[in-house]
């Protein structure tokens, strides 16, 4: 039996494949052993206090004199925080098997920056299956991400919030209230028009779409639609993977009205009848605006066969304090 030839340039692959693999396996070996040493740290540490060594002293002395001594022992990486992060790092994780090896000791001294226990197993689920780099789950904490979805639930779907992560399921999964658009760099204080929003959300288009979530792809800005002859643009048009569905964004840079939910309920029943094709579900409309008045908007949107949201938009990082103070009301009830 005589072998076939294998071309030169498929072996030039077959060896890149294998070192890829090979390096790929390396830089995950090499991250678990540090996870492992890291958490092994910080139960030394924790178990030294709770045999009531220098117990007294912790968060002064003993962090100062630990982290001098491993420095001068074994070098860089054992500053004063870092110390205190590998303490944490057992506390939060005190059963190692749960450490997921999938993230980085860097996505783990991030998660460990949130105090609330749901709050960071919500984060961790999330970085996990959305693939966060250590840069976008540092920005999801910073704008409240589990805080924002958690008000738009009862007490059940908070907890199955923090122990699943965003689900998506139903259109309403797929809306965030307030959005949070700080990544513009726009002063509170500047005016901006519809169109230069419209711009800069599409010129940041990776972080807009980080902001939006799971699921979301780009499709056209100003989409032409003509309607006896009258032409209309919709702002932004996406599709989102999971719900199969368009999803149609109107910007406002201003308080909404009840005229801009029925030209968003026109957008919808025209992509019904013109743009959908076999295997897509209904449109979602999500008009996005600067104020809206909840009354108002339950009143325009009453009744509606279609699916429209109406959401605020900030310009600036959310009070974290305020929303956490929140879920916790919502959490007592």
């Amino acid at each position: 039996m005589t072998l076939s030839k294998i071309p030169y340039e498929v072996l030039i692959s077959n060896i890149g494949s294998a070192l890829d693999r090979a390096r790929s396996n390396a830089i995950r070996a090499i991250n678990t052993e540090l996870l492992t040493a890291n958490w092994e740290i910080g139960r030394h540490i924790v178990e030294y206090e709770q045999h009531g060594n220098d117990k007294a002293a912790y968060g002064s002395a003993l962090l100062n004199n630990l982290a001098r001594d491993l420095k001068s022992r074994f070098g860089k990486g054992f500053s004063k925080s870092n110390v205190y992060l590998f303490r944490q790092f057992y506390l939060s994780y005190p059963i190692f098997p749960t450490v997921s090896g999938i993230l980085s000791w860097s996505h783990y001294a991030e998660l460990l920056t949130v105090s609330d226990d749901h709050a960071r197993k919500f984060y961790e689920i999330q970085c996990i299956q959305e693939n966060w780099s250590v840069r976008e789950l540092k920005r999801q904490i910073d704008t409240a991400l589990y805080q924002r979805l958690a008000l738009s639930r009862d007490k059940a779907g908070v907890m199955k919030l923090a122990e699943k992560g965003h689900e998506i399921r139903t259109h309403s999964d797929v809306v965030k209230d307030p959005y949070v658009f700080e990544f513009l760099n726009i002063p509170q204080s500047n005016l901006i028009k519809e169109r230069g929003l419209e711009k800069k959300l599409v010129d940041h288009l990776q972080s807009f779409l980080l902001e939006l979530g799971k699921g979301f792809s780009f499709v056209a800005r100003q989409f032409k639609i003509t309607i006896d002859n009258n032409h209309f643009f919709i702002d932004l048009v996406f599709y989102h993977r999971v719900l199969k569905c368009f999803i149609l964004i109107d910007l406002k840079t201003r308080k909404v009205k009840h005229q801009d939910v029925g030209q968003m309920n026109m957008y919808l029943n025209y992509f019904i009848e013109e743009e959908n094709t076999a295997g897509d579900q209904e449109p979602i409309g999500i008009i996005i605006a600067a104020d809206k008045h909840e009354f108002l908007v339950k009143y325009a949107t009453g009744g509606l066969s279609n699916k429209i949201f109406v959401s605020k938009y900030q310009l600036y990082l959310p009070d974290l304090q305020t929303l956490e103070n929140k879920v916790r009301e919502l959490m007592q009830e």
